[in-house]
């Protein structure tokens, strides 16, 4: 999830419709989706091999001390040494997604997961952290098939980290991605995954490796990115034409026109994941609920229309206050009470996050709106969408799929429409 800074204003959004050029190309991919045809339905599994401290904030409130806050993954297993963070996070890894998570999201109508995965799992660079989590995506993509739902496999956490976020592994004051080895050693792992998920028999479940999770721009050489993103995509058609999804790192999605799109060597089959939040900023959480509706059809032009490359929203929520407990890290304030550095108190936050059977009839209602205006822009301007995220420890309600539709604040059916259409 993305978590910080004010760059996050929906103005730098970027994903889009398929284009006609590319609508009109003739290729078969191996992969049993048909991109660009069916719409991607999907919802994430994050906080599972990436623990988060909005998702399961128990983690990170019990081995926290005054004198050393657990922020991330990496500090977790700093503070527990290795042995003892692998037990902490292999019963949270046991626990927390089942068979009957994946069963529950396929018979909801979603189609698609995306899975998190920090690069820790793979390769030991001599960080903190504990490997063992590779396994459990292997039980991830086997519960998919069993299912009928397909995989992206997703890149969440690359050495050095290249956003400083929390949900990379580790919280940093600067992205440390693209000094020293780090670069090279992020090629190592994907070559790993796609060594595992890309080839052939995979390609019936797996329909997409993301190499990099939110890249920030901000703090990161452009030039760079994309030559990686070109490295990334020659390496992994060495081993299958498996879709490539890449982020558009928080700016508008023209940036990557004209880049990855010749039709003579399949990279068309390149997908642009853009992450669409409305409260990462204090003019966007003093939104009301109605302006909330008109920022989605306001916004929705820039992504639809802008891209020459199919694009999905990879990431979006239920959210419109940044209440949630740790969504803006460990202990960290919120903008929508003031008490988050730079930002003013809006109002309280009481009712409008927490678990969602403690909700208020109309904020219930308020919430569906937004969701239901969402998905229909996403649809209707993109090739699908992916929810963050399937589940939280239950208080972050906004953000737990599983809350909303056990509440009726997600459509079921998921072309059910409670309320009318905000956007036209």
């Amino acid at each position: 999830m993305h978590l910080q800074q004010a760059v996050f204003v929906v103005l730098a959004i970027g994903t889009s419709l398929v284009c006609d050029a590319l609508g009109s190309i003739s290729y078969t991919r191996s992969v049993r989706f048909d991109w660009g045809h069916t719409k991607v339905r999907g919802v994430n599994i994050g906080g599972w091999l990436i623990v988060e401290p909005f998702i399961t904030p128990g983690i990170f409130d019990k081995h926290s001390t005054a004198e050393h806050y657990v922020v991330d993954e990496w500090t977790l297993c700093e503070q527990l040494g290795k042995q003892d963070c692998y037990n902490v996070l292999k019963a949270h890894w046991d626990s927390f997604v089942s068979i009957n998570d994946f069963r529950k999201i396929a018979s909801a109508g979603f189609n698609v997961v995306r899975i998190p995965v920090g690069y820790w799992s793979y390769l030991d660079l001599g960080a903190p952290y504990t490997a063992g989590a590779a396994p459990y995506v292997d039980k991830a993509v086997e519960w998919a098939r069993e299912t009928g739902l397909k995989v992206i496999i997703d890149l969440h956490g690359a050495p050095g980290s290249q956003n400083g976020f929390d949900h990379s592994g580790q919280q940093l004051a600067t992205p440390g991605w693209g000094k020293g080895e780090t670069v090279n050693q992020t090629y190592q792992v994907l070559q790993i995954l796609e060594d595992k998920y890309a080839k052939r028999e995979m390609q019936s479940v797996v329909i997409g490796i993301q190499i990099l999770n939110e890249p920030f721009l901000n703090k990161l050489n452009t030039t760079l990115l994309k030559s990686f993103y070109a490295t990334s995509y020659t390496q992994l058609r060495q081993t299958s034409d498996t879709p490539l999804l890449i982020h558009d790192g928080f700016r508008p999605p023209t940036w990557l026109n004209n880049f990855l799109t010749k039709p003579s060597d399949h990279s068309f089959s390149v997908i642009v994941d853009h992450h669409e939040y409305q409260i990462f900023d204090p003019s966007l959480v003093a939104l009301s609920p109605a302006a909330h509706l008109q920022q989605i059809c306001t916004s929705a032009p820039v992504y639809s229309r802008s891209s020459d490359k199919w694009t999905i929203v990879g990431e979006w929520s239920g959210a419109m206050t940044d209440c949630a407990k740790y969504v803006n890290g460990f202990m960290a304030g919120n903008r929508y009470e003031g008490s988050w550095e730079g930002s003013w108190r809006v109002g309280s936050c009481a009712g409008l996050s927490g678990e969602v059977g403690g909700w208020s009839e109309e904020w219930k209602d308020d919430v569906r709106r937004y969701v239901e205006g969402q998905m229909d822009a996403f649809e209707r301007g993109t090739d699908g969408w992916i929810f963050w995220n399937f589940k939280t420890e239950g208080s972050a309600g906004e953000w737990d799929l599983f809350q909303l539709l056990n509440e009726g604040v997600f459509p079921q059916p998921l072309d059910d429409r409670k309320f009318e259409r905000v956007c036209g």
